[in-house]
């Protein structure tokens, strides 16, 4: 059996993980936060600093942390690329379709100066987190499969489409119709690949 501050702990990070995906990170506050969980304010600031700290903490733990183990499931840095690329766009959809909160700060973390403050707070160097993609792309464009580029720029080729989707899906579920099908992903995921691929390696 788990202690009970740890599920103390983790009661705390889902319920206001639930808020920042209902309500907006804006409106996350300690005392909001203290209430929904059903512990004293005292409680909180017991195991984070500020909202800042609760936030790095979330970001790290709960979101870097659990996707990268997520999308490198049954990933190989040496597949090809295409392969290699598919994985990564169906693992990522699967994760963040199930875990629609940590997509939402997921999101504010790349528009706010979050993750530069969390990965200082952790002294986390860029590569550290999902370093098999990281090699994966640097192999591809040794081998001349894909432009040599700065690593940042492989990235937002290769997940700026896939995340604008999900949110797309997300803010479709809802509604009666969802136009971001499993087929329709992997449709676009062939779009971004042919892309990538130089010329004369369109066959990869």
């Amino acid at each position: 059996m788990r202690p009970r501050n740890i599920e103390k702990e983790e009661s705390i990070r889902a319920v206001a993980l639930k808020i920042i995906q209902e309500e907006g990170l804006e409106n996350l506050s300690m005392q909001k936060l203290a209430k929904a969980a059903n512990v004293s304010p005292r409680t909180i600031y017991i195991k984070y600093e500020n909202k800042e700290d609760l936030l790095i903490k979330l970001f790290i733990d709960e979101v870097l942390g659990a996707y990268e183990a997520a999308v490198l499931e049954n990933f190989d840095e040496n597949m090809e690329f295409s392969a290699g690329v598919k994985r990564l766009w169906q693992n990522s959809f699967r994760y963040f379709r199930h875990n629609r909160q940590a997509f939402t700060l997921m999101q504010y973390g790349k528009s706010s100066p979050l993750l530069n403050k969390a990965f200082r707070e952790r002294d986390i160097q860029e590569g550290q987190f999902f370093a098999p993609i990281h090699r994966f792309l640097a192999r591809h464009a040794s081998a001349g499969t894909i432009q040599h580029f700065p690593f940042q720029v492989h990235r937002a080729l290769l997940f700026a489409p896939l995340f604008d989707l999900i949110n797309e899906y997300i803010e479709h579920s809802d509604r009666p119709a969802q136009p971001i099908t499993d087929e329709l992903l992997l449709d676009c995921c062939q779009t971004v690949i042919s892309g990538m691929l130089i010329k004369t390696n369109k066959h990869q």
